[in-house]
């Protein structure tokens, strides 16, 4: 008997996740979009024909809400909710900054996978989706507190998929460079619009929040028997971290 494909993706409110869920529902999936900000899920479930949940991904509470909206079955999670507080060295480094970091890129990860893994095993074809990042590859000066996150989040995915290896649960991981949303450099830099600016000064076409949804909306609809443990994708301009080629 066919069943509608369920999705929930975290951080829905904005970026990534909201472009994701508007794909993942032109795919014929059920959307359940989380996030903190309702009215802005509202709108964006409405569009799309899916279901708004007020989730807070730190909050146990605010899981646990979420994991009961979605009932007994869930096909595909993507853990996006994730962010970059400050980039200060270490020898400045901000500690409530960090602890967010952490929070919400490794522990809220974590909550919401725990929560709804029975629903994911219970499909009998459950894909995991973690959004990381180039950042959670490699290092570079100011970036320690985002790195480090974002490297436990790689870390993550890589031991749920041994943990998960006799499971009907495939654990992928999509790892972003540079992408130009309308919040994240925001929020980096604590409003500051020039700083946020200057990430992507000279580059002709970073990529942009539709590049990764297309990507990711690829990478859960491959056939069952097919993992793609982990996706690297950057904008041409960038060839690394530090190599990124800017227009004068």
């Amino acid at each position: 008997m066919d069943h509608t494909r369920t999705a929930v993706v975290t951080g829905a409110s904005s970026g990534i996740g909201a472009a994701t869920a508007r794909h993942l529902a032109r795919e014929g999936f059920h959307v359940f979009c989380a996030a903190r900000r309702t009215d802005r899920i509202e709108a964006l479930a409405a569009e799309i024909g899916g279901t708004a949940v007020a989730c807070d991904v730190t909050d146990e509470a605010s899981v646990a809400a979420l994991a009961s909206a979605v009932g007994d079955r869930l096909d595909v999670l993507v853990n996006n909710a994730g962010g970059a507080f400050g980039a200060g060295p270490v020898a400045e480094a901000d500690s409530d900054e960090w602890r967010r970091m952490f929070e919400v890129n490794v522990v809220g990860l974590m909550q919401v996978t725990r929560a709804l893994l029975p629903a994911l095993v219970a499909s009998g074809d459950g894909v995991v989706l973690n959004v990381g990042s180039t950042a959670g590859r490699i290092a570079y000066e100011g970036g320690a507190g985002y790195t480090a996150a974002k490297h436990g989040t790689r870390v993550v995915n890589e031991t749920l998929r041994l943990e998960l290896y006799d499971q009907p649960v495939r654990v992928m991981e999509i790892a972003p460079g540079m992408v130009r949303t309308e919040e994240f450099g925001l929020v980096r830099f604590g409003g500051d619009e020039e700083k946020a600016a200057a990430v992507y000064a000279g580059v002709a076409e970073p990529l942009v929040a539709d590049d990764i949804a297309d990507a990711i909306t690829w990478m859960v609809t491959r056939p069952s028997h097919v993992s793609v443990d982990e996706l690297v994708i950057r904008p041409k301009a960038q060839a690394a971290q530090h190599k990124v080629h800017r227009q004068t």
